[in-house]
């Protein structure tokens, strides 16, 4: 089936499998099982406007034949806020130094050390999230779906998603610092289940030095994916040098 486009006068995106409107987004019916229309809808975007997300399968509801896209509520539409958000002020106030005794920290303290630099190199980070989009429908099952949206990280903000909701329920503000990853170094929302997300990252960075600051950010963005890792901070970064797949849970 051709979808017919959320905002008016927008022209049609490729044919898809069947699927609805859930309010701003559109969900398939079934697993993707064409991987590459991921791939086409990311082609595709620039045209149509319409961001693709892989909804990830969640066992937790559908052992009791739920959808948390369905059953479960969600937040205010806030996506007219994130411009007003600095997104460097926001990772400063998550900054938590309550997990540990300050060892898991070093070489940080606890202020906050700043937005890392942007990179001097990247690859297309569309082509990059169209890549890991494909690979990662074809590794299990993913519901594709479709929001309208001028940028993917807007699109926890425009929905109203409540995946961080133990963390802070201002959407936007998560949405501030997606955009500032967005242009710092291309990383693009691909993933994006109940409480979990993932981004596809074109300029990931290429050194220690540098990858310690990105986690930091990390750390304070999603505390519980920082907290579920074993080692300190200076051992997650070393998970993040050259890593092309950003991937956080507030479970």
């Amino acid at each position: 089936m051709t979808i017919a486009p959320f905002r008016p006068g927008t022209p049609p995106v490729q044919t898809l499998p069947p699927g609805r409107w859930h309010g701003r987004i559109w969900v398939s019916d079934l697993p993707l099982a064409r991987p590459e229309r991921y791939t086409g809808c990311v082609a595709e975007f620039d045209r149509s406007g319409l961001w693709p997300v892989l909804i990830p399968h969640d066992q937790r509801f559908a052992a009791n034949g739920e959808d948390w896209i369905d059953d479960r509520g969600r937040l205010a539409p806030a996506d007219h806020r994130i411009a007003s958000v600095d997104p460097a002020e926001v990772l400063a106030r998550w900054w938590d130094t309550s997990c540990c005794d300050g060892a898991c920290l070093r070489p940080f303290g606890a202020k906050f050390p700043g937005l890392a630099r942007r990179p001097a190199r990247r690859a297309d980070p569309l082509a990059e999230a169209g890549n890991t989009g494909s690979i990662l429908a074809a590794r299990g099952p993913h519901r594709l779906a479709l929001v309208q949206t001028e940028r993917p990280a807007d699109i926890p903000a425009i929905l109203g998603w409540t995946g961080m909701i133990k963390a802070t329920d201002q959407v936007h503000e998560l949405s501030a610092v997606l955009r500032s990853w967005e242009d710092r170094f291309g990383a693009t929302l691909t993933v994006l289940g109940f409480d979990s997300m993932e981004l596809s990252v074109a300029a990931p960075p290429r050194t220690q030095g540098r990858a310690l600051t990105v986690a930091a950010e990390h750390r304070a963005f999603c505390l519980p994916s920082f907290a579920g890792q074993p080692g300190n901070l200076r051992e997650f970064a070393s998970s993040l040098v050259q890593t092309r797949r950003w991937r956080f849970s507030w479970a």
